[in-house]
């Protein structure tokens, strides 16, 4: 099991930036793929973006372009940099660990953390 911890949420204005952390522990944080989910009020839970085997990544449509996600190997943490924020990207965001990167395209993540709130005011 790896535990998550997701900080660097907040409230910021349209078109603003965040950078959100995830810090894992208890395993091997190099086999793992990584990724980010959100849940907006009321929706269920989507995901946002992914990284595996080094450095590949993949992102939902609404997001390409304005976040970018990275780990840093050596500091067991994954970010996700989000910038030209909306509204729509209000929401709860959620940092997920599994052996499989399709596991966690498919949302059958073995690990989750608990979760970070981004508000993004209009």
């Amino acid at each position: 099991q790896v535990q998550l911890v997701e900080s660097g949420g907040g409230l910021v204005q349209a078109g603003g930036s965040l950078r959100l952390s995830c810090a894992a522990s208890g395993r091997s944080f190099s086999g793992y793929a990584m990724g980010w989910f959100r849940q907006a009020p009321g929706k269920e839970r989507e995901f946002v973006t992914s990284i595996w085997n080094g450095g590949n990544t993949k992102y939902v449509d609404s997001v390409k372009g304005r976040f970018t996600i990275s780990r840093d190997s050596a500091k067991n943490t994954v970010y996700l940099q989000m910038n030209s924020l909306k509204p729509e990207d209000t929401g709860v965001y959620y940092c997920a660990a599994d052996r499989s990167p399709l596991q966690i395209l498919r949302s059958r993540v073995s690990n989750w953390g608990q979760g970070t709130q981004v508000t993004v005011s209009s």
